[in-house]
């Protein structure tokens, strides 16, 4: 395995520009990791050039026509045709076909373990995020700080070839947000998930944010950790395609890569041993008072394992790519990002909140 890295890379001007500069500064990764690997290969035998893609290609210029110039522009920069990036881009809205290895069909099930820790006092609020990914893209992945034209300042963690925001990333109206996979069953067409990821980094206010998720219109979803630096409110969403359900943080709280609201009994998911494994403990932990340590101590938790390792624990090749911390205060954020349990503080630093 080697040691993961995490580069820092700066990018400004239009929506293209933008696109354009993290592509190229991802197009490594993206050819010789991403193209690689068994799951974008069955994605491409199985939807390219399909009608459904193009209708999520449509669903998304109607809603966002700006960021699918970002991925135009990430195509271009990585030297790649549109359709290869746009179809990697909409992976979780696509459903795999039969005869992929269960280690595939696993990754597209996986993702991440998040906290939401609220201030205490004059303290700051805290979301904290373990991001799991292919061990493909291990030391592929950039931390991008970004100065559009249009829209707040943000910066993200970003993999190979992928419009941002699904990750974990700010904003300098204040806004946090890290993503956890889930895999309800529930697909449709509409605004790929990565779409609206993106749009949220562009909010100014938490409504505003809230309201993205609440669209009738998206493929597919994900679970969002939110906070709003100018209040420290810290807001738990749900948010598959057929739904929508919050939670406001009043005390620390855990998610995994499974629906847990009462909102979604009834829906079909698909939920790994590991997301239960993640989840139990994390809880398990919160409740314990492992937090006085800090939210590393629980994310780097190595026996269910929360922190995922494929040289040690793990067996279906995901690995925990990068840990984000964020601490809310209401004039500032202070974040750090670790590349790994021995590497704390790989990057640090403080935005304003304007």
């Amino acid at each position: 395995m080697s040691r993961n890295t995490i580069t820092r890379v700066c990018a400004k001007g239009d929506a293209f520009s933008i696109g354009f500069a993290l592509g190229r500064a991802s197009a490594s990764g993206f050819s010789e990791g991403v193209l690689r690997t068994e799951y974008y290969r069955a994605l491409n035998a199985r939807w390219r050039g399909s009608d459904h893609l193009k209708t999520l290609e449509s669903a998304a210029r109607a809603a966002y026509p700006r960021y699918v110039r970002e991925i135009e522009g990430i195509a271009q920069g990585a030297g790649q045709d549109f359709e290869d990036v746009f179809l990697w881009n909409c992976r979780g809205d696509l459903r795999l076909p039969e005869g992929i290895s269960p280690a595939t069909k696993a990754l597209a099930a996986t993702g991440c373990t998040s906290l939401m820790i609220p201030g205490e006092g004059d303290g700051p609020a805290i979301i904290a995020h373990n991001d799991d990914g292919a061990a493909e893209i291990l030391g592929a992945c950039l931390w991008v700080e970004v100065e559009p034209d249009e829209g707040p300042a943000w910066s993200c963690f970003m993999y190979p070839g992928m419009v941002q925001g699904h990750t974990f990333g700010l904003n300098e109206a204040g806004i946090v947000q890290t993503v956890n996979n889930i895999s309800a069953h529930d697909l449709q067409p509409g605004v790929p998930r990565q779409i609206i990821c993106r749009a949220i980094l562009d909010a100014r206010s938490l409504d505003e944010a809230v309201d993205i998720l609440k669209r009738k219109d998206r493929a597919s979803g994900f679970h969002h950790n939110l906070g709003e630096a100018k209040t420290r409110r810290l807001l738990s969403v749900e948010a598959p395609a057929s739904g929508f359900a919050v939670r406001e943080a009043a005390s620390p709280r855990a998610h995994a890569n499974h629906l847990l609201f009462s909102e979604f009994d009834g829906l079909e998911q698909t939920i790994t041993q590991s997301s239960r494994n993640r989840q139990e403990t994390a809880d398990r932990m919160i409740a314990e008072g492992a937090l006085v340590g800090g939210a590393e101590a629980v994310l780097f938790e190595e026996s269910a394992p929360i922190y995922r390792d494929t040289d040690r624990k793990c067996d279906d090749n995901i690995h925990t790519l990068a840990t984000g911390v964020f601490a809310l205060f209401p004039d500032r954020i202070e974040w750090r990002v670790h590349a790994a349990p021995d590497e704390r503080d790989a990057l640090s630093g403080t935005m304003r909140v304007t």
